[in-house]
């Protein structure tokens, strides 16, 4: 059976099996029926009075029961059906229902105030306990997601730990002041250091030369740059020095906050090794390539040399002969010491003093250098450059023949028919970037695959060694040359130079 109770715009609903709801019924039925039967069957002489008055207090015990058992429309219900059975008595045997001493209706008024509130209390009683159940199972099935989430949670960070463990890389995160807060086993092993005496120090510490780490952590964490990739040598606090390359990429939650960074370290000392014994391969083949090529810049001078001194042998003494024979003879000398010099350039280059560089400084010297030469082949140079441009790790004199180079060749490239030449600098938070574009006839793709090659040269009279050796310079900075170009679309080569360690260094 269902019953439904309504207090105070609440409604509740109570289901309880039918035999029981029966049973309550019939005692309740049967409680009215006794306490009736006992008013009937006792006298009504004025002496058994205050019998008659105890028996009407016992019609409370089936009202009360009433609203226990049924909320407040059971106990109003009963109330209602104990003042109809006791009414009748009372105005006949106990004096009436109302009087000067007569407290009857009064008494009824009770029976339905008691059923009333008695329902009512207990109605509020079981909607605070149906309220609790509803909140306690809620709580349980909140209780049993959370536990379910931070099962999945502890999964996943296991999962994570396994995998970071697994990364043969060193990864290492730090917190947004830069202090560690985890270490997996590869950096452990890298380093030489356990987690424990790693966590809580800043990066820069864990180095006795962090090659310019720490410095990098610190523009990822101010935001100046989100990724930072870069090859450095660290020497770690046992003394082991690693050539590593280096990843740093800023950690934000999904508000934008940075929680830190993750820093990367690969040690790539075989595959360095590896690369130098390529380079020394590459080496012996551009020697054999040199060997050609001086073969045959050289034989070709020698051989007007000889013939021009069998014309000597045939003039006869003839002045105006000898004169122009000799002149033929010293161009082809100072031809072979343009070769030899390049060649020495190129075999045995000095090493270069690095500095911190104004970049401007080197520019304005290069236009001044190259503008009289420029101007005469009909060519506009046209600088432009950043502002607050930031120092290079350079030599100076040596950035200068690798720019005045690669501004002469753009010269030569556009021949007699002039043109421009612009040339652009500008940084970032690793590199500072120069690049020389001209608008001439530009390059096919077959070319520009040559283009650094040893003796390759596209200009008659050309060595073919001066972008070679400001390739060689370029690698000796620690920096890279690229060149884009196509047919009719002009060259740009671009040159990129890693930054003084600290900003604002001049010259």
């Amino acid at each position: 059976m269902t019953m439904r109770g309504r207090g105070f715009g609440h409604e509740r609903r109570v289901t309880r099996p039918g035999e029981a709801v029966r049973h309550d019924v019939v005692l309740i039925v049967l409680l009215l029926a006794m306490v009736t039967a006992l008013h009937l069957f006792t006298t009504s002489a004025p002496e058994m009075m205050s019998v008659h008055l105890l028996y009407r207090k016992l019609y409370y015990v089936p009202i009360i029961y009433a609203g226990f058992v049924f909320g407040w429309r059971g106990g109003l219900i009963v109330a209602v059906a104990a003042s109809l059975l006791f009414g009748p008595h009372a105005h006949t045997f106990m004096g009436g229902l109302v009087g000067p001493n007569v407290d009857n209706l009064y008494e009824m008024v009770m029976f339905l105030a008691v059923g009333f509130l008695f329902g009512w209390l207990r109605d509020l009683d079981e909607r605070k306990a149906f309220d609790l159940r509803r909140v306690s199972l809620e709580l349980e099935d909140a209780y049993h997601t959370l536990e379910e989430r931070a099962i999945q949670l502890v999964t996943i960070q296991h999962y994570m730990q396994a995998i970071l463990q697994s990364i043969t890389s060193g990864v290492i995160t730090v917190g947004p002041d830069g202090s560690v807060a985890t270490v997996n086993s590869a950096a452990e092993r890298a380093l030489g250091m356990s987690e424990d005496e790693m966590v809580l120090r800043r990066l820069g510490a864990l180095f006795r030369d962090g090659g310019g780490l720490d410095a990098a952590l610190r523009h990822v964490l101010r935001g100046i740059a989100d990724r930072l990739v870069s090859e450095t040598t660290l020497e770690t606090m046992s003394g082991k020095t690693l050539h590593a390359r280096v990843s740093i990429a800023r950690m934000r939650d999904d508000q934008g906050r940075v929680l830190g960074a993750v820093v990367s370290i690969e040690d790539v000392s075989e595959v360095r090794a590896l690369t130098d014994q390529l380079i020394r391969a590459d080496r012996l083949a551009a020697m054999g390539e040199l060997t050609a090529g001086v073969a045959h810049e050289v034989r070709n001078p020698l051989g007007i040399i000889k013939a021009s001194v069998q014309l000597v042998e045939e003039s006869g003494g003839d002045p105006k002969r000898m004169a122009e024979v000799t002149r033929v003879i010293k161009q082809e000398i100072d031809r072979l010491d343009h070769v030899i010099k390049a060649l020495l350039d190129f075999g045995r280059p000095s090493a270069p003093a690095l500095r911190p560089t104004d970049v401007g400084a080197v520019l304005d010297d290069v236009v001044l250098f190259t503008h009289r030469f420029a101007r005469e082949a009909s060519v506009a140079i046209e600088v432009e450059r950043a502002e607050g441009l930031s120092p290079v790790m350079a030599d100076a004199d040596q950035l200068k023949q690798v720019l005045v180079n690669l501004v002469s060749n753009a010269v030569q490239a556009m021949g007699e028919t002039g043109g421009t030449i612009r040339v652009t600098a500008y940084d970032d938070a690793r590199d500072v970037y120069i690049s020389v574009a001209d608008s001439g006839p530009g390059m096919t793709s077959e070319v520009m695959e040559k283009v650094f090659d040893p003796f390759f040269s596209t200009r008659d009279g050309g060595t073919g060694l001066g972008l070679t050796i400001v390739h060689r310079i370029i690698d000796q900075h620690g920096g890279h040359i690229e060149v884009g170009s196509a047919p009719g679309a002009g060259t740009t080569f671009t040159v990129a130079l890693p930054v003084a360690k600290e900003r604002g260094e001049s010259r």
